[in-house]
Order: C-alpha cells, then sequence, then structure tokens
C-alpha cells in the first residue's frame, strides 16, 4: 500500500520538479515509510511507501527493471506474486529483491498489456517503457486501489488522489453537472471515469491505459464479470462449500502474503466475524482484532461491543476495543473530511477514520469484511427491487436513487439543472446480456460499480489516512466471478446473504447470524440535532457557500427548517448529503 504520482509531458519539457513536489505532499500519508522520485526525460514518477512485502530497501520506488528499459510505480498488493516470480525466473527474468512491484515490472515486460489478467490482487500501477517511450497503467478488476488523472496542454498527470493533480495548480475546479447529478442520486457513488471536478478523472476499474508523448490516449477493458448460471446446476449445499472453499482461499490469501502482522476489523457484523472464524480454522493462532463504538444515544446504543465481544472470547483473539465520546467525534470531522479524496456521505467514514488511527499503532494490515453485502445480497433494497414490477430504471431507482431527477433540480442551482445522467447510466448497466435476470443484473452493477465509489473508497482513504493497508476478501475477483454464477435467490434467503449465513452458522454465535442488518452506529451523526446540526447550518449558511452557488437556496433554508424530517429512500439524512459536500469543497478547492 502506498501514494503514487506521475506526469508525461506533452511539449518535450521536463516535468516541473516544484510539481513532484508538490503532488508529494498530497499523498504523503498514504505511505510514510520511505519516498522517491524519479525523472528521465519527459517522464516523472513519484512514490510514498508503506512496506509491507521485502522491508528491505530493495522495495524501494520507483524502481527500474534490471535493464533499465521500464520503470514502475505501484500501489496495492498481488497475492499471487510468488507463484509469478517463479514463473517469470523460469523464463529467464531476473530479480533484486523479493517485492511483488518487481513481479509486476518484469510481468510487463514479458507479457506487455496483457500482464494485468496474470495479476490476482488488489493494484494502481504506472509503467514507463523507455524504448517505446509509452506510458501504461492499470488498475485491478474490483477498483480497490485509486487511480486519478488529468491531461492539460503540457501533459498527463496522474495520482493516488485528485488532491495531488490540483496541487500542481495546472488544473480548473469547476464542477461537472453528470458527476454532481451522480452524487446527490447515488449517495455520493460518482462511477468513473468522472469525477466531482470536471478536470479530474480516475481510470475505471478493470481497465488499463496508454499514453505516448504526443498526447495519444487509449483505454481497454481486461475483464467483465458475466452473472449467469454455471453448465451444470448445482445444489444449495454445492453452492454453499463451494463459496466456503473460494472463500477461505481469498482469506488465506490476505494473511500469508505480508512481511508483516494482520490483524482483522471486528465490528460485530456477520461479515467480519466470519472472516475471523475462517482464519482460526486456517490455523492461524493470536489473532489481532479491532473494534470501535460511541457514547449512546437514548434512541440507540453507540456500539456492537455485545456481538463482537462473544467473537473475540470463542476465537481467544487478541482484542482491542476503543470508545471515542461524541464530543471527539465532532472534533474529528474535519479531519475525516480532510482525508477524503471525493465527498462521501457514509458517516461511518468518520468511524473507520478513527478506528484507523487507533489500529495502526498496532499492526500495517487489516482484513475488512467490505463487499460482502453487495456481492451476497444483504441490503433490504434488493428484496424489494425483486418482488416490484415493471420496467428495470423504475424497480431500481424506487428502493434506490436518493433524488428523483425533479427534486435533483430543485436541491441545485439553476446552473446545473441538466439533464437526468443517472437514469441513464443506470439503465445502461441494466440492459445487459451479461446476466441472467434482473437481480443478477442489479448486483452485477453494484459491484462492479457502486461499491468501488461507496464502501471500497471510503475503507481506502480513512485507512490510508494513517498508513494502514486494509485487505477485502469479500472482492476477491475469483470469489466475485463464483458469488454472481450463483442464483440470486440463495443469496435472498434468510433476509439477505443467506448463503454466508449458512455458512457461518456452528461457527459463529447465532446471536451475530440472526441480528437484524446492522450499520456503523455513530449516534453523533445519526441525529441531525444539536452541535451537529449547528455545524451544518453553519456550513451551508457561510459566505463560500453562498458565494459558490452551488444550491437553491429555498431548497436548503427547506431543509435547514425541518433537520430530521428530510430523509433518502436509504434513510441518509438530505441535510448532511448539502452540508458535506459544501465542506468538502471548501476543504479541498477553496483551500487551493
Amino acid at each position: 500500500m502506498c501514494g503514487l504520482f506521475g506526469a508525461l509531458s506533452f511539449d518535450g519539457n521536463a516535468i516541473n520538479s516544484e510539481h513532484a513536489v508538490s503532488m508529494s505532499a498530497r499523498v504523503a500519508q498514504r505511505g510514510p515509510d520511505d519516498k522517491g522520485e524519479y525523472f528521465n526525460g519527459p517522464v516523472m514518477f513519484g512514490h510514498r511507501r508503506l512496506a509491507i512485502i521485502d522491508l528491505s530497501a530493495a522495495g524501494h520506488q520507483p524502481m527500474q527493471d534490471s535493464s533499465e528499459r521500464y520503470s514502475i510505480v505501484f500501489n496495492g498488493t498481488i497475492y499471487n506474486y510468488p507463484e509469478l516470480r517463479t514463473t517469470l525466473i523460469g523464463k529467464g527474468y531476473q530479480f533484486k529483491s523479493q517485492s511483488d512491484t518487481e513481479v509486476i515490472i518484469n510481468a510487463y515486460a514479458c507479457w506487455g498489456d496483457a500482464c494485468v489478467e496474470q495479476l490476482h490482487g488488489m493494484f494502481a500501477f504506472a509503467i514507463w517503457d523507455s524504448k517505446q517511450q509509452n506510458l501504461f497503467l492499470a488498475r485491478d478488476r474490483m477498483g480497490i486501489k485509486p487511480l486519478y488523472y488529468a491531461v492539460s496542454k503540457q501533459g498527463f498527470y496522474f495520482a493516488s488522489n485528485p488532491q495531488a493533480l490540483l496541487a500542481t495548480g495546472l488544473f480548473a475546479t469547476d464542477i461537472d453537472p453528470v458527476g454532481l447529478h451522480h452524487q446527490f442520486s447515488l449517495h455520493a457513488v460518482i462511477p468513473a471515469p468522472r469525477t466531482l471536478i470536471k478536470s479530474i478523472r480516475k481510470c475505471r476499474p478493470a481497465f488499463y491505459m496508454n499514453v505516448t508523448p504526443g498526447g495519444k490516449l487509449t483505454e481497454e477493458r481486461y475483464w467483465t464479470l458475466m452473472a449467469k448460471r454455471p453448465a451444470e446446476s448445482m445444489s444449495a449445499e454445492e453452492w454453499n462449500q463451494a463459496i466456503h472453499d473460494s472463500l477461505m482461499q481469498a482469506v488465506k490469501k490476505r494473511l500469508t502474503i505480508a512481511d508483516v502482522p494482520v490483524g482483522v476489523l471486528l465490528s460485530g457484523g456477520l461479515d467480519s466475524s466470519l472472516l475471523v472464524a475462517l482464519l482460526a480454522e486456517a490455523g492461524q493462532h493470536d489473532i489481532r482484532t479491532f473494534s470501535i463504538g460511541f457514547e449512546d444515544q437514548p434512541e440507540e446504543s453507540g456500539n456492537e461491543f455485545e456481538f463482537s465481544d462473544p467473537v473475540a472470547e470463542r476465537y481467544a483473539t487478541d482484542h482491542q476495543k476503543f470508545l471515542i465520546p461524541n464530543a471527539e467525534v465532532l472534533t474529528r470531522l474535519p479531519e475525516a473530511v480532510k482525508a477524503m479524496a471525493e465527498p462521501m456521505f457514509g458517516q461511518d467514514a468518520v468511524a473507520f477514520y478513527l478506528l484507523s488511527e487507533q489500529v495502526s499503532k498496532s499492526v500495517k494490515v487489516v482484513q475488512s469484511g467490505q463487499g460482502a453485502d453487495e456481492v451476497f445480497a444483504g441490503y433490504f433494497w434488493y428484496a424489494k427491487m425483486a418482488a416490484a414490477e415493471g420496467a428495470a430504471l423504475k424497480r431500481f431507482s424506487d428502493h434506490y436513487v436518493d433524488r428523483d431527477h425533479d427534486e435533483f433540480r430543485d436541491t441545485v442551482a439553476s446552473a446545473y439543472r441538466g439533464e437526468d445522467y443517472t437514469a441513464t447510466l443506470i439503465e445502461e448497466h441494466l440492459d445487459t446480456d451479461q446476466a441472467d435476470s434482473f437481480l443478477d443484473a442489479v448486483l452485477r452493477f453494484d459491484v462492479t460499480t457502486l461499491v468501488v465509489d461507496d464502501p471500497v473508497k471510503r475503507v481506502d482513504n480513512m485507512t490510508m489516512a494513517w498508513g494502514l493497508e486494509a485487505r477485502v476478501p469479500f472482492l476477491d475477483h475469483q470469489l466475485v466471478e463464483l458469488a454472481a454464477s450463483c442464483p440470486p435467490e440463495l443469496k435472498l434467503k434468510h433476509e439477505g446473504k443467506g448463503v454466508l449465513k449458512e455458512i457461518a452458522r456452528g461457527r459463529i454465535p447465532d446471536a451475530v447470524i440472526d441480528r437484524p442488518k446492522g450499520y456503523f452506529p455513530m449516534p453523533a451523526l445519526k441525529y441531525v440535532r444539536g452541535d451537529f446540526f449547528q455545524f451544518m447550518a453553519d456550513t451551508l449558511n457561510s459566505q463560500r457557500s453562498r458565494d459558490r452557488g452551488l444550491f437553491n437556496r429555498n431548497y436548503i433554508d427547506r431543509l435547514l427548517a425541518e433537520p430530521e424530517q428530510h430523509f433518502t429512500r436509504l434513510n441518509g439524512s438530505k441535510l448532511w448529503h448539502s452540508a458535506l459536500l459544501e465542506y468538502w469543497l471548501q476543504q479541498h478547492v477553496d483551500a487551493l
């Protein structure tokens, strides 16, 4: 896990070294262990390292191959790198380190663009071929690792976050109307390649790109998820066994491929509890687990320790619990927003930020349960969509979209009232011959597109803010492929995640399996009152907000007059959505 950045000049001049300094500072938190820069003609590479594999100086980046033709910057982990290393040695390639980074660069030398098809893991990387004068960039199949880019007349720039690109001063900060529509319709999900900022783009998951000094940019998809039944039918028991075995392999890979200890973020829910059980089943001893909780509100408990404690006790884990007072949540909220590459509405981002701060003092790598709900149909809206009738767009939107187009037009100022871009996006993804049924298409859309820019991005941002690597076994692409072919009715059983619940039975306490679907309890940010309400009111009523002119002021005034009355279909506060977006702009755009 690391932070990367770089640029390719289009005008024949070397990249300004001051740009490297400013970009490096914006990704520094992702890699506290080492830093490096590389200049070669029209190209500049930079890197901030979090040392996980081959902790020696041999793992330093930017890295060159033995021929010095290829140079690389890489963020992520390749779980099959030992096998690939053996294969490449057999083909005559030389290695100076034990790192997965060097495996990627030799894989590119061997297989060219097709190297990405060999890689099993999470990754974003760039390789410069000095002989062919070509820049190659790639992002993993599930979009776990971020890769942003921007293009100017001077050149092509890329980085692990948009802030590094904006820090060069080369790119405008105008808001993208399409990105804004997705932001407010899909609860802060802006699918690649767009972002909220018109000049900033992101490489799409499962794509690679080639860029030349002449300014030619091409991109190509190298992996597609099929949501279709296998040729031979399987019983429910056979599906359970197959998914158990695949998940076990995913957990093992994310445990053994590291030269540092690996912990688990134990929330008290089914997903993270099952990870602990499978680690124990795999023979792992002294499992380190971490849980976080907050102060109670009269309406609900602020922690899930009653569920996480029994799991930790059953498997005798080395368990640490952190209880955060509500006052600290609000005090630290600005820090969490500062760590967001893009504006995120999920309030548990703050919880992950505070948890990661504590966990990073003990370990550098953790496994996390993100992705299980999307892969195995754990959310309440999937069953509602499945039961609904009518066109696919309506069945999906009626149970998912935060604001219908008319309300979006009422939310924003007239300059941003364009077409119903989100409806067009949804229809494109659901109208596919790569899924057997409507619900197959929904889950495929969620797993390949929506999950990338909500929970996955949130966990990456909040953990990497503290130099902590989060690994997500439920998004192992081989497990995802298997789950996508599983009949939806097996996933919908037992009120969602039926397959996982049946696998978990006997491995974790029944109380954890049978509890209602929970969400990270953050009472201080769930109930729109007191200091939290005042923070949002001050943000939206600020002069900067008024001068920006993003919102329809009448709409904002209605939200402020009834702060606990306006919620989305997924129970998100529309006031929070508006305030968070404005505050993110103040932190990341106005501060430039």
